[in-house]
């Protein structure tokens, strides 16, 4: 057979579901195997909407999305959507064409060193030479995909090689085995929470996973110890607990931190060093247990005294079967600064005003969306209101990006939430910057027959940066710009489009399109002008007497 149809059995062999990506003429072999197989092709509009798919799916899955491009400029397009999955944590596999490698007539005609240029950026990278190799070679990246810490994987397909015969050989998914911490860690990390007076749970990215969530769960209601998170540790354990304090959305300057700052111990799990650190250890300040998949990468403001080190899950489990509360655990304070967080997160979440402010925005969304729903976000300032203002109530329902934070992702994200989750709603906030970065994959998701609610924060200019810049004491100055008609751009690609005109519209129109078939954009006027007063001049005036 050729290496094609061998390279697209040794796919089927790791369960691939689907390829997302737009094939060139070096991929014909490999789309014409494709023909034959139970793995969908979906055709998206641009490269980095594949790469964000098949990302997301890995996110979601636990197992490799997968991405399709051609040589050269194709090649280039998903250099963004690995490193999104790199730092993100995502497992994904990114497969690329090649001119022929044995002879070619076309001189460096779009080529350029792919595989090199992929290096630094994923945690594989390899160019197929020989058509005997391909199934080993896909069974390693699969492999190193999945691994702690999860990531991008990429393999190089040439033309000439995908065309030329091969033997059959498929090799076998072992089930690894979870490696499990050292029984002095754990026996030191009891002793350590015992004597604490104010232990304190962080729960971050790495922690992002189904067995480690119910294990977390039943750590937190045995032993009663208040837990906060990360963005990216969103939902692991239900934010409804009585043991939530809330989301470190900020690096510091939070009314959270006040309760951050009290703490004689933080047990810190699934830390993961692309995030903002929502705390910065001193001499003298609290103690930390750092529990996950890997030792600490110790730096001026995080060296942990202890690492417990192993899967997560397991850890946590164990120390959960020693550990039982103590008398002198004093939890007080933390329920005050809890009660002062949530009455802050309040304030205007009920202002009817329009253009809408976030929070209210944020809180109206909440309010549609049901336990299971999954809401996707792209990057911009509404990103901290929702981190701190949205809770979620299981893992992966609110997905964002903490760690390379590009834009143009939102989109793709919500798309690729729907394909693997139809029977929940699923939703994609957007800035109208973000959104006009891979706008036009609107019509993959009105192709692909998706029910998908797209709301655009639409304030004609890139709201983040100009936080950021009023913060710093700049004048406004580069960073407005003009908006198509999205209504009638969201109709031209046979999507329905929506403007309201007031706040009760918005929930009106909101709620209607969640509840209805097809594509729908909603066309938000957002109002931003309150961001610097409260995230900038108010947090800077707290004082953590409570």
């Amino acid at each position: 057979m050729k290496t094609a149809d061998l390279f697209v059995k040794a796919l089927e062999n790791e369960g691939v579901e689907y390829i997302f990506g737009i094939p060139g003429e070096e991929n014909l072999d490999f789309l014409d195997a494709l023909q034959h197989s139970s793995i969908k092709l979906i055709v998206t509009r641009h490269e980095q909407g594949a790469g964000f798919m098949a990302a997301n799916y890995g996110r979601l899955t636990g197992k490799p999305g997968v991405c399709l491009s051609t040589l050269g400029p194709g090649a280039t397009n998903l250099v963004t959507p690995a490193a999104y999955a790199q730092l993100g944590g995502m497992p994904m596999l990114i497969i690329t064409g090649q001119k022929p490698i044995k002879a070619s007539k076309q001189a460096l005609f779009q080529i350029i060193d792919t595989v090199n240029m992929m290096r630094p950026i994923t945690k594989f990278t390899k160019q197929v030479v020989h058509g005997n190799t391909v199934a080993a070679i896909v069974r390693e990246a699969f492999r190193i995909a999945v691994e702690e810490r999860p990531g991008a994987v990429h393999i190089e397909l040439p033309e000439d090689i995908a065309a030329e015969e091969a033997s059959e050989r498929i090799y076998t998914v072992e089930n690894i085995r979870r490696p499990d911490a050292d029984n002095t860690a754990i026996k030191q990390a009891i002793e350590m929470i015992s004597s604490a007076t104010m232990p304190l749970v962080l729960i971050g990215a790495g922690a992002n996973r189904k067995r480690a969530s119910k294990a977390l769960t039943r750590f937190v209601e045995k032993t009663g110890i208040p837990f906060f998170n990360t963005q990216l540790g969103k939902g692991v354990i239900d934010e409804r607990h009585d043991s939530y304090l809330g989301t470190a959305a900020l690096s510091e300057s939070d009314f959270l931190h006040c309760a951050i700052d009290r703490a004689d111990l933080i047990i810190n799990v699934g830390h993961d060093e692309v995030e903002k650190p929502p705390f910065f250890m001193s001499d003298g300040g609290a103690k930390v247990i750092h529990i996950n998949f890997n030792a600490a990468e110790v730096d001026p403001v995080y060296f942990p005294q202890l690492d417990v080190i192993g899967d997560i899950a397991t850890s946590i489990n164990r120390l959960t079967d020693k550990l039982t509360p103590q008398p002198h655990w004093d939890f007080s304070y933390y329920y005050r600064v809890k009660q002062e967080v949530q009455e802050r997160l309040s304030h205007y979440s009920e202002d009817d005003r329009f253009p809408v402010l976030p929070q209210a925005a944020v809180a109206t969304i909440r309010r549609c969306m049901g336990e299971q729903d999954i809401l996707a976000l792209d990057n911009g300032i509404y990103k901290v209101w929702f981190a701190r203002n949205y809770p979620c109530y299981d893992n992966n329902t609110l997905l964002l990006d903490n760690a390379l934070a590009t834009m143009g992702a939102g989109l793709p994200t919500a798309m690729m939430a729907k394909l693997h989750h139809p029977e929940r709603k699923v939703m994609a906030v957007c800035g109208d910057g973000g959104f006009m970065m891979n706008s036009q994959e609107l019509e993959t998701a009105v192709r692909l027959g998706l029910d998908l609610v797209v709301v655009i924060f639409n304030d004609n200019g890139f709201g983040m940066i100009k936080w950021k810049q009023q913060g710093m004491g700049f004048k406004d100055f580069g960073l407005s710009f003009g908006n198509p008609d999205f209504v009638k751009y969201a109709e031209s690609y046979g999507a329905v489009g929506h403007r309201p005109e007031s706040f009760p519209e918005f929930a009106r129109i909101l709620e209607q399109s969640l509840n209805s078939k097809g594509v729908h954009l909603i066309d938000l006027a957002i109002d931003y002008s309150l961001n610097h007063s409260i995230l900038h001049e108010g947090l800077k005036q707290k004082i953590c007497i409570l």
